[in-house]
């Protein structure tokens, strides 16, 4: 099968011909083949491309020419952008592609995220970046399952810790070709957004539930990329029913904190249509990196340190009421079904009697924000529980079946069912 293998290289070739040629040698060497897509816009290549510049600029409408006229280089790499895009999306829908590999400074990165974030989960992506991991890069922009590596070295010529960067990426994408194993399309899927189970624990008995009714539950940890690779799958149409049940990643949004998955956060089944039932699991606290010093601000309120890595301090009231504000306006514009589950008693584990984030005050004042700012047609059900509670799930249960009932949700496998069974 390796040979059969097209990987799709991606980089200016006017001034990476080095690099590009050393990765498509170490794809080939590997059985594989490996087609250069170029898109530099001003050099010209030292070799000649699979797919040249001129033909990525076609594809976006315009000369070469007129690109490289631009006075605005921003303008020029979006352009080549928009061509390679298409050039791409054309050769994965024609099966002539199985991955793509990219490279290049924040110019190629710029354009590869457009390029990896078109393609659809399970064609693998690679990106060696001089800016990999980097807070430059938006969350909304990276691609589901898109894997990164650092360009260490590579600023400038091909050297030894460039080689080993660069073969590393090149043999990760043509690995993950070959190991792929694509999901069932036959089997419906539903979107669980949640958390860790020491903090919001529905999804334990939630998925159970699930998949003795013929679905898959794919549950993403709202954690900044959780919720961002949830909201791009959503736009996919991956899911037939989505559970928004961890919301703390748009109140983070909201005050500031690094912890989010961007401002589109809980917008694209609404927008979609796809049903989907929400709540405002641990919505009222702010995410801090445990690693770095508090801020003067937070340093008089409750605050629970997860891990290494993240904590958590308790939302004012004032803060709270316009988390609330803002969660209900997105969801008000929801376009297909959509209920709004409120646990009045609790939105995470933390804020449970004797935690430390436990609040009642500040926990009232978030539920008649929600209370007023909802607005029908979406369906609101105020409960006399704790979101882990086992009332909550059957609550999110009862929903879920009548809509599939009525035939807002698609029937789930009866043999996916039978083997859960």
């Amino acid at each position: 099968m390796a040979g059969n293998l097209n990987v799709l290289l991606i980089g200016t070739a006017d001034t990476k011909a080095e690099e590009l040629l050393f990765m498509k040698w170490c794809i080939e060497a590997q059985g594989a083949n490996a087609e250069v897509m170029d898109v530099g816009v001003l050099g010209k290549a030292s070799f000649v491309p699979e797919i040249t510049n001129r033909e990525v600029a076609d594809a976006a409408g315009k000369t070469l020419e007129e690109i490289a006229a631009s006075s605005d280089e921003n303008e020029a790499m979006s352009a080549m952008a928009q061509g390679a895009v298409a050039i791409a999306l054309e050769r994965y829908k024609s099966a002539q592609i199985h991955g793509v590999l990219a490279l290049g400074g924040t110019m190629g990165t710029d354009l590869a995220l457009d390029v990896t974030a078109a393609l659809p989960l399970g064609l693998p992506k690679f990106v060696v970046s001089t800016v990999a991991y980097s807070h430059l890069i938006p969350p909304e922009r990276l691609a589901p399952d898109l894997m990164m590596i650092l360009w260490a070295g590579g600023l400038y010529g091909l050297n030894g810790v460039c080689k080993a960067v660069l073969s590393q990426a090149s043999g990760a994408v043509l690995g993950a070709c070959r190991a792929i194993v694509l999901s069932d399309p036959a089997r419906p899927k539903v979107a669980i957004g949640s958390l860790g189970k020491s903090c919001l624990s529905y999804m334990v008995r939630l998925t159970a539930e699930l998949e003795t009714r013929g679905y898959e539950p794919v549950v993403f940890h709202c954690t900044g990329m959780g919720g961002r690779a949830m909201e791009a799958l959503i736009a996919q149409h991956e899911f037939v029913a989505v559970f928004d049940f961890a919301l703390c990643e748009l109140s983070n949004e909201v005050h500031g904190s690094v912890v989010t998955a961007g401002p589109s956060r809980l917008e694209a089944a609404g927008r979609l249509g796809i049903p989907q039932i929400v709540s405002p699991g641990a919505s009222d606290m702010i995410d801090v990196q445990t690693w770095k010093p508090l801020p003067k601000v937070y340093e008089a309120r409750p605050y629970h340190a997860h891990n290494r890595l993240i904590a958590s301090v308790a939302m004012t009231s004032d803060e709270r009421r316009a988390a609330a504000r803002i969660l209900a306006e997105k969801v008000n514009k929801a376009s297909g079904p959509t209920t709004f589950l409120l646990p009045a008693r609790g939105i995470q584990q933390w804020d449970r009697p004797g935690q430390p984030l436990h609040d009642p005050e500040g926990l009232s004042a978030f539920v008649d924000e929600v209370k007023a700012a909802i607005k029908p047609p979406v369906e609101l059900v105020e409960m006399d529980c704790h979101i882990n509670d086992d009332t909550f799930v059957d609550e999110a249960l009862r929903v879920f079946d009548q809509w599939v009932a009525d035939g807002k949700i698609h029937a789930g496998s009866r043999q996916a069912a039978q083997a859960c069974a």
